[in-house]
């Protein structure tokens, strides 16, 4: 199984989210910014590297608050969504096609990874994510 760290950045009532590229699997596709986790790589690690690799950014002190398991047909994730913000930095495409902060109820307008789809529905309720208990579906 594939771990990825993700995270979910806000800035003014809008999410941070990234086009993968095309030459990548499932380019083209948005998705939370983030990346698979390298062996011995903690979950913070991970998604700091990630980030200052594919935006350019410093984040907050990032708080897990949703887990997920997607099947794709030839491999399985473990997607591990953190809440943070931007500690340092503008974002720039730097590892990914493009970017854009966008509200809750504008994502069903982007086609995400499937993976992301019960993020999505989650973000779109509109409470805050830090009061919520981790949500880990098998």
């Amino acid at each position: 199984m594939i771990r990825v760290a993700a995270g979910v950045i806000e800035r003014d009532g809008r999410r941070l989210i990234a086009r993968r590229n095309t030459e990548s699997h499932l380019g083209g596709l948005w998705e939370f910014p983030g990346g698979k986790c390298e062996p011995e790589e903690s979950l913070e690690d991970c998604l700091r590297r990630e980030l200052r690799e594919e935006l350019g950014i410093e984040i907050t002190p990032p708080v897990l608050f949703h887990v997920i398991r997607h099947a794709y047909p030839e491999k399985t994730v473990e997607l591990l969504f953190f809440e943070c913000g931007l500690a340092d930095g503008e974002p720039s495409a730097l590892g990914c096609a493009e970017f854009r902060w966008v509200t809750p109820e504008q994502l069903q307008q982007f086609p995400f990874l499937p993976a992301d789809a019960s993020l999505i529905a989650l973000l779109q309720q509109g409470q805050p994510l830090h009061d919520r208990t981790i949500n880990h579906q098998p």
